[in-house]
């Protein structure tokens, strides 16, 4: 008798809540193999493929494409152990209709490729089921392609909880429940958000929705129950205000066009906003004479080998004006009251792509030269164009380098990426005319702008950093110094 698991979606790391299901990779009938890619999902921080830990056929998916599920949500369930009913077979591997190389139930515990056995992923094979796929003991059930839950019948909603349908196709009954190990039935992400936001613990709750869903109006109800009774009376009825963030006001015209605030855009938004509300930032700038540094490039790349870019010497010129002024290469720990000062450098660069603005690192910068820096840059980037960059390439930074003179642009005040310390901004390199030698000559110009949180370093570790930098940039030699 098969044994029915469900496989729901993992925790992809660094505070991810949810993600959205940009494409299903296997229809329900497959047969899939342990750590086969089964979805590929969007995150706020990058587009990653899911594999499935189980070996079997697949018998139903949660979601639909578009969808957006909260961390914990099934997926879909796996069938292991049982035999395809018909189709060809393809070969003694594929006898037992489950992953071939291990146990019937084992998984590997996967959450990202790239993670875990390695193994090549088996052939897929289309069966179509004509007996329920259940646990042992469980009653029949309707056939799994029956139950593949869609938005019409009520059994799962459009943010990845299940109604009593989807519930009974997974234990076999025709009751359930949301509770247990699984997480809090909630109807959306902003009610989710909602209380977070007040502190409120959702598993205190019980959900007026359908099997204990809970929705908006039982949270505001509780915020309203625990708030003062001078507050309440101040209060408007929320359960029948429009759903939208608490304390936000809509200002836009009738008519005018929404564009949800979700995946790279969403979280390009909660980063900014969070470090302009948390962090006393500064900024000070100075205009460089880049022509010997232009000169020093062409004289590397004309001596033969890989071609070194520009922004991997001005990689190069930050990790050590950082062994110099290592405040600037640091966090603030709000809870310890601390600053906390790094051993390493891990680079953000800020690329602009189709999916927005991403910020790859570049770990251990300060261990690599200028050529290693150059390929690991192109990587990246290619990476961020082609939307496979993983959350884990996204996060880490302890400083970030952003080069906007590609937009055609001089100067800039750039917001810190939180939670670093500082930021340097490089505006584009034109001629322009510029004091050199005592007489006036046309030279390559930069406008470089460092901002910097006032918590970490004082003005005079500032301008030191940004100076040593102006200097590396108009004569490229001060570098041999450190090298």
């Amino acid at each position: 008798m098969a044994q029915v698991l469900e496989f729901k979606l993992p925790d992809l790391g660094e505070g991810l809540t949810e993600a959205e299901i940009v494409r299903w990779l296997v229809q329900v009938g497959d047969v899939v193999a342990i750590d086969q890619p089964v979805v590929e999902v969007e995150t706020a921080k990058a587009m990653v493929e899911v594999p499935c830990p189980y070996g079997g056929v697949v018998t139903a998916r949660f979601g639909e494409e578009g969808t957006e599920l909260p961390v914990g949500a099934p997926l879909l369930t796996v069938a292991v152990g049982a035999a395809p009913s018909d189709g060809p077979q393809d070969g003694p591997a594929d006898r037992s209709g489950a992953a071939p190389a291990r146990g019937a139930a084992e998984g590997s515990g996967n959450v990202l490729v790239g993670y875990g056995t390695g193994e090549p992923p088996a052939r897929r094979r289309r069966v179509r089921p004509t007996a329920p796929l259940a646990p042992a003991g469980a009653p029949a059930g309707p056939a799994p392609a029956a139950a593949v839950p869609t938005r019409a019948d009520g059994a799962r909603d459009a943010l990845g909880t299940e109604g009593p349908r989807a519930t009974a196709h997974r234990n076999g009954t025709g009751t359930g429940t949301f509770r247990g190990d699984g997480p809090v039935p909630v109807i959306s992400p902003l009610v989710r958000r909602l209380a977070r936001e007040n502190g409120l613990d959702l598993r205190e709750l019980t959900g007026s929705g359908p099997d204990g869903l809970i929705l908006r109006a039982d949270v505001e109800e509780a915020l309203r129950a625990a708030a003062p009774q001078d507050d309440r009376t101040r209060q408007p009825a929320l359960a029948h205000a429009p759903a939208q963030a608490p304390g936000s006001v809509s200002s836009a015209p009738a008519g005018g066009i929404r564009i949800p605030l979700k995946g790279v855009r969403g979280a390009v938004a909660d980063k900014l906003s969070r470090s302009r509300r948390e962090i006393p930032e500064a900024t000070c700038w100075v205009d460089a004479d880049a022509t010997e540094l232009m000169r020093a490039r062409a004289a590397m790349n004309a001596a033969g080998g890989p071609k070194i870019s520009l922004l991997a010497l001005l990689a190069r010129i930050c990790t050590a004006a950082l062994a110099r002024f290592p405040e600037l290469n640091s966090s603030v720990d709000t809870e310890a009251r601390e600053v906390v000062q790094f051993d390493h450098v891990h680079l953000g660069f800020a690329a602009q792509t189709d999916r927005g603005l991403v910020v790859p690192v570049v770990r251990d910068a300060h261990a690599r030269d200028a050529e290693a820096l150059t390929a690991e840059f192109a990587r990246l980037t290619e990476a961020g164009r082609a939307g496979t960059l993983t959350p884990a390439d996204l996060t880490g930074g302890t400083f970030t380098l952003n080069n906007y003179g590609v937009f055609g642009v001089d100067g800039s005040t750039p917001i810190i990426n939180h939670p670093e310390a500082a930021m340097l901004g490089v505006g584009r390199i034109v001629p322009k005319p510029w004091v050199h030698e005592g007489e006036l000559a046309v030279r390559q110009v930069v406008q470089l702008s460092l901002t910097f949180d006032h918590r970490v370093c004082d003005g005079g570790t500032a301008g030191g950093f940004l100076r040593y930098v102006a200097d590396c940039v108009e004569r490229p030699a001060v570098l041999l110094r450190t090298l």
